[in-house]
């Protein structure tokens, strides 16, 4: 079953080639529903049979990835701002709300854009905060560069161990997808656990800061210090 899945999927990226992957890859980090899974995997299991290169398909993932996470950047870099803060009551937020979000975002930027490229359902869109913020390009290109070259790594290396090993990853069929599940669902876990550990961080920042003042302007009470 696995052998005949993947000689579908491999038939459609031989076609191809790399410019394939390029191409698919640009469209799956758009907001399109396009797995990168259905592209690299096969192409990993290609690799295995020495019809592609690793390092090609890694590079040019990284590359399709990353054009197309700059044209989410740049629609809300142009018109994010303005349609959110235009619709902010539709999305259950108002425009103070957006714009503390969108300053939470600047100041770890970097984390978010290299870890949320290895989070499936995340990857697709954290380029749209990234946009709205105006990171700086240069870091938004290395960081979703790195995220991006290590999320292909992985699917690659999946396609190419399971080309090397077919009857061992169809007897362990099951196995293998509860771990890759577990694994991703963790790699989220651990994100979002570390996300809203700043962000809490900094509440309580402002919190012992707007205390503290508030205590400056009363000045102090007698026999009591700072």
């Amino acid at each position: 079953m696995i052998e005949q899945f993947a000689a579908f999927l491999t038939a459609i990226i031989v076609k191809l080639g790399y410019l394939g992957i390029v191409i698919m890859l640009a469209i799956e980090s758009t907001f399109i529903p396009l797995p990168s899974e259905l592209v690299v995997i096969p192409a990993g299991y290609l690799a295995s049979k020495g019809q592609m290169n690793v390092y090609l398909i890694i590079i040019c993932g990284a590359i399709g990835s990353m054009l197309g996470a700059y044209l989410n950047y740049w629609i809300a870099d142009k018109y994010g701002r303005e349609f959110l803060h235009k619709h902010a009551k539709y999305f259950l937020t108002s425009q103070s709300k957006l714009e503390k979000l969108e300053a939470f975002f600047k100041r770890h930027a970097a984390f978010n854009t290299f870890f949320g490229r290895l989070i499936i359902g995340v990857r697709h869109y954290i380029s749209f905060p990234a946009g709205l913020a105006k990171m700086d390009l240069k870091k938004f290109f290395f960081f979703t560069g790195l995220g991006s070259a290590l999320w292909v790594s992985i699917l690659t290396a999946i396609g190419y161990v399971i080309g090397k090993n077919i009857a061992l990853a169809e007897a362990y069929l099951t196995e293998i997808t509860v771990y890759l599940i577990l694994g991703i669902l963790c790699i989220a876990a651990i994100y979002f656990a570390i996300v809203y550990r700043m962000y809490l961080k900094e509440v309580l920042h402002k919190i012992h800061h707007h205390v503290r003042t508030k205590i400056l302007k009363k000045g102090p009470e007698p026999g009591k210090p700072l």
